[in-house]
């Protein structure tokens, strides 16, 4: 058995040689058979080029995938951006979205750049950084574009919207195509009840960050879903009641150099859970 170093050397040989990774790409892609829309957050494989995330993705048996700036780059032409789309969708990858996008200019110039950039990546949602400032902006530009935002809040850290629901005071009003990406980690890291905050956010919730933390208040603690102490069960459980339509979308924060075998153990893990619904 190789060691998780060599499973991750970067070529395409070295990820099929690995056993696990054969058993993994024999996994039926989660698609309308499943009641939620397991994806892959790809700040996951950040230290990866295009090629191999795309890679990597497929060998994880998933077919949606949120893409981060480090796989289409801003300031690409708008060819290339293409051109970069069509190479995920070539792959058999469904393109949820795009993101976490820094919106936080209030210049309509600067909102209309990523807004261009989503629309030629062939994102219909980006997940955003925003400021009660920027959102009316960001609203008129979701109105002209018909993209999707989710608003991501980032903790104790962030300033504007620690938890769903602070983002929620500036958005409940707006056009509900203006919603938010919960992420697990950051909510309960704030100190409040994941569950009573996903409840008030309602049709709201767009996107998901799921992650698992052995201590729900400390960043630190992340680790493999199914490892920590996240009732993942039940929150997809409410999911599945509420007919939630978005991405649940595996954001692995850790082991940025050799990712593949916690985020695989991840999926196979949601995947029990998903399977244990259905009986």
């Amino acid at each position: 058995m190789p060691t998780r170093r060599d499973f991750l050397a970067s070529s395409s040989a070295g990820l099929a040689a690995a056993p696990l990774s054969a058993g993994l790409a024999a996994a039926p892609p989660n698609g309308a058979t499943s009641p939620l829309k397991l994806g892959v957050a790809s700040y996951s494989l950040r230290e990866f080029s295009r090629n191999l995330a795309i890679k990597m993705t497929k060998k994880l048996g998933v077919s949606y995938i949120n893409i981060k700036e480090f796989h289409l780059l801003y300031k690409a032409t708008p060819e290339e951006r293409e051109k970069g789309r069509k190479q995920f969708e070539a792959a058999g990858l469904t393109i949820t979205g795009g993101g976490t996008i820094n919106l936080l200019n209030e210049d309509p110039a600067d909102v209309r750049y990523y807004f261009d950039y989503a629309k030629q990546c062939g994102m219909p949602l980006m997940v955003i950084h925003a400021s009660p400032k920027t959102l009316p902006v960001i609203e008129k530009h979701v109105k002209e574009y018909n993209i999707k935002v989710a608003v991501h809040n980032h903790g104790p850290e962030d300033k504007n919207f620690p938890k769903p629901t602070d983002a929620m005071k500036y958005i409940k009003d707006m056009d509900p195509r203006v919603g938010l990406c919960v992420d697990i980690g950051h909510t309960t890291r704030t100190g409040a009840d994941l569950m009573e905050e996903l409840t008030a956010v309602g049709p709201r919730l767009l996107d998901m960050h799921i992650k698992d933390l052995k201590d729900i208040r400390d960043g630190k603690t992340q680790c493999p879903v199914g490892d920590g102490s996240f009732d993942i069960p039940g929150i997809f459980a409410y999911l599945k009641k509420i007919n939630y339509q978005g991405g649940v979308m595996l954001e692995y924060e850790i082991e940025g150099d050799d990712p593949f075998l916690g985020m695989a153990k991840s999926f196979s893990y949601m995947r029990g859970v998903l399977a244990g619904m259905k009986s």
